[in-house]
């Protein structure tokens, strides 16, 4: 072989391997959220870092949130995507090393049905997306959910509570935290043994999360012989009167709110003005810093406020503390509910995405992904996390905790008062 020869086989040698080394290119970016602000698209520092050989060369994969990220219930939607987003960054350098570019498509439902159903159409059309992380609102994610288990595309919910979430025996929904069908009953039984109550009031907001707690709420009274002296659901969010005046007059011992800390922090502060001199219960809606800066001093004083959650504060898991130096750090401010449980919603994703890989030698298919999430036991930061045949914790955490907070900024001062261990109820 002469040397000229030579020559011309070292260059195409050489260029097949540049080639190599490029990639396939990265597949087409999610649109972004359905009248969602723009805001809502990932920063390309929420990309795992490259590492290994042939960093991207196995192209890329996308693993969604969808959580409001503007609107009145952002504080926690935004908390969620955030705890998910840091999770990416520490944890994503195993598929990173894999030869895999690992990127977040954050979706903003904006707390409606509606919209959460128009973006889940657009996250299972990018066949880049493996896995998500989501929703906030029961409400959405019944819903959206459909279009998921449509199309395959396994998703891990942090804070959704509604048993139908899982009842429908999905595989591919999860999540992990409680049900409200554990958690209202907590909060009743509190209710009536700690604090007494012979009667209660109870509001919700018309959400399928909502309404769902109050009526396992009414059903224990109802065992226990508390009165319910009216059963009222509303969507209203400014003026609270036609409902406080009949209220007041009946002056229970307990108004019991299901819904979420936006409307509920301004009905709690009408309530006080008008004279109600109750306590406030809740369950895991209530629990953003938000509340107090609407509520303010109406949840300290009469009977003060308490509310049940299936997400203690992140100070209540002892493997959290890095997490929240971390999360203050990078975001600049302490994490909010439900943002410990968006890191390890995150952090099953990727690593049910890793053993698929593994598994099938290259990148997986969303069946394959659905199924390895339901094989797995994840060491996550609020608790060891697997799945059981609907996709529930077969063991959760619940918590009772009594307000002191009267601003965003006292929300820390809060007291775990109560907390226990309970089996899910399956289908």
């Amino acid at each position: 072989m002469n040397k000229r020869l030579l020559a011309l086989l070292s260059v195409l040698v050489v260029a097949s391997m540049v080639l190599a080394a490029c990639g396939a290119p990265a597949a087409t970016e999610a649109p972004a959220a359905t009248e969602a602000p723009a805001m809502t698209e990932a920063p390309a520092a929420t990309e795992a870092p490259a590492s290994g050989p042939a960093a991207g060369s196995m192209g890329t994969i996308k693993i969604a949130t969808q959580s409001p990220l503007s609107g009145g219930q952002s504080l926690l939607g935004v908390a969620i995507k955030q705890g998910a987003e840091l999770a990416l960054e520490q944890l994503g350098g195993d598929l990173a090393a894999m030869g895999y570019d690992v990127q977040l498509a954050p979706y903003d439902d904006q707390a409606t049905p509606d919209v959460g159903v128009a973006n889940a159409k657009n996250i299972v059309a990018d066949s880049a997306i493996l896995c998500g992380v989501g929703h906030l609102n029961s409400g959405v994610m019944i819903p959206s959910s459909e279009e998921y288990h449509t199309a395959g595309l396994a998703f891990v919910s942090p804070a959704n509570t509604n048993p139908v979430v899982t009842t429908r025996g999905y595989l591919e929904v999860n999540r992990i935290v409680g049900r409200d069908d554990v958690q209202a009953p907590a909060a009743e039984e509190y209710a009536f043994k700690t604090l007494g109550a012979k009667s209660v009031f109870i509001i919700h907001d018309k959400t399928a999360y909502g309404q769902g707690v109050a009526e396992f709420f009414r059903t224990a009274a109802e065992e226990d012989g508390i009165t319910v002296v009216d059963f009222v659901g509303t969507e209203e969010t400014a003026n609270f009167d036609a409902i406080i005046a009949p209220l007041v007059a009946a002056a229970p011992d307990v108004v019991f709110f299901a819904g979420i800390y936006n409307q509920a922090g301004v009905f709690f502060k009408q309530a006080r003005e008008a004279g109600f001199e109750g306590t406030f219960l809740g369950t895991d809606g209530m629990d953003s810093s938000d509340l107090a800066d609407l509520a303010g001093t109406a949840l300290t004083t009469g009977g003060g406020m308490a509310y049940t959650t299936v997400a203690g504060p992140a100070s209540a898991y002892p493997s959290a503390a890095q997490f929240v130096e971390d999360y203050t750090a990078k975001f600049g401010a302490a994490p909010e509910a439900y943002a410990s449980q968006g890191y390890d919603a995150m952090g099953v994703c990727l690593a049910a995405i890793k053993a698929a890989a593994e598994a099938a030698g290259g990148t997986p298919t969303r069946n394959q992904v659905a199924l390895a999430i339901r094989a797995l036991s994840y060491e996550g930061l609020t608790s060891t996390i697997a799945f059981d045949e609907i996709g529930d914790l077969p063991l959760a955490k619940y918590f009772i905790i009594k307000v002191n907070a009267t601003s965003k900024d006292t929300w820390g001062t809060n007291e775990i008062i109560d907390s226990f261990d309970l089996p899910s109820p399956g289908k």
